[in-house]
């Protein structure tokens, strides 16, 4: 990790910038790829880590704008197969202001946009961009993936590493993994869904990955990602679950995580995949309040989590 500390990044060039949404939706979404090649970051990084960016500009006190990290999207190998391109999902944040601290002007509610993800999405094809990394130890896929199953979770960009680790254990370059590979992606609306043609092909590609996206605003079925493996546990997902070869990765809004938990807690099939601390019982998981669970209810060894 940090091979490219963010007080000396270097200098990378963007190759790639195209939407990753079909249709027309209320978000923007972009893939990104910038070629890092020549620089220490090169070759250092694996899927499932994040890396730095350091935008332009000063913040609101005057100083120089922070690191922002982001999901690497790229297989370990890079975007060109060589580890010299890295790559990203962009969103683009706009949204209307709301009052963080006292000091701060309590009735303004004018438009404002993030200041890297704008940044990022805004970058030509040949423009510089300074980034540092890579960061991550844990959110990664084991040094044998033949070893294990996979039950990938994800809402929203939160579908990043996992663009890189589907086409690494599909696409890689030691050949095709035969793991069995399920891909659970939440977003509100079909137009929502991040990579969906990719995922659709690879899916028709390959007997031993499935795609299943899940729109929570459908008007004909709203559903959440947890509520969707409950809704299919017994036709797709008790016995994967109950198989010791299983690992859980969920990415994206933190409230998937209780929900999965409770899911798991409700059927049994906790085994290895969550710790409930006291003063908290597994037998008493109906009886679990959110802000409780956040504190004593937490990823086993064979569950791997980044949500925000």
């Amino acid at each position: 990790m940090h091979v490219v500390r963010p007080k000396d990044p270097v200098v990378g060039r963007v190759v790639a910038s195209q939407p990753c949404l079909n249709g027309r939706s209320a978000s923007f979404v972009r893939h990104v790829a910038i070629d890092v090649s020549g620089t220490d970051l090169a070759g250092s990084f694996r899927v499932g880590q994040a890396f730095g960016v350091i935008p332009p500009g000063e913040d609101h006190r005057g100083k120089p704008h922070s690191v922002r990290l982001y999901s690497l999207a790229c297989p370990s190998h890079g975007e060109d197969g060589e580890g010299n391109v890295l790559s990203t999902t962009v969103k683009r944040v706009i949204d209307e202001y709301t009052p963080q601290e006292h000091d701060e002007e309590q009735d303004a509610h004018h438009l404002f946009v993030g200041v890297c993800s704008n940044y990022l999405c805004d970058l030509k094809i040949g423009d510089e961009v300074l980034v540092s990394g890579p960061a991550g130890k844990r959110f990664l896929l084991p040094a044998d993936p033949s070893r294990h199953d996979y039950l990938f979770i994800s809402t929203g960009t939160g579908i990043a590493p996992y663009y890189g680790m589907i086409r690494e254990l599909l696409q890689g370059p030691e050949g095709t993994c035969s793991s069995r590979i399920e891909l659970v992606a939440g977003a509100p609306y079909t137009t929502d869904l991040i990579y969906d043609d990719v995922f659709q092909e690879l899916a028709a590609a390959h007997d031993n990955f499935t795609y299943h996206p899940v729109v929570s605003r459908s008007d004909i079925r709203r559903e959440y990602v947890d509520r969707y493996i409950e809704r299919n546990l017994d036709d797709s997902f008790r016995d994967f679950l109950e198989d010791p070869r299983t690992l859980i990765y969920m990415c994206g809004l933190e409230g998937m995580e209780s929900g999965l938990y409770r899911v798991l807690a409700r059927h049994g099939l906790s085994d290895g995949y969550m710790d409930v601390r006291e003063p908290l019982t597994l037998e008493g998981h109906e009886s679990w309040e959110t802000a409780d669970m956040k504190r004593n209810v937490k990823a086993g060894p064979r569950c791997l989590v980044e949500v925000y």
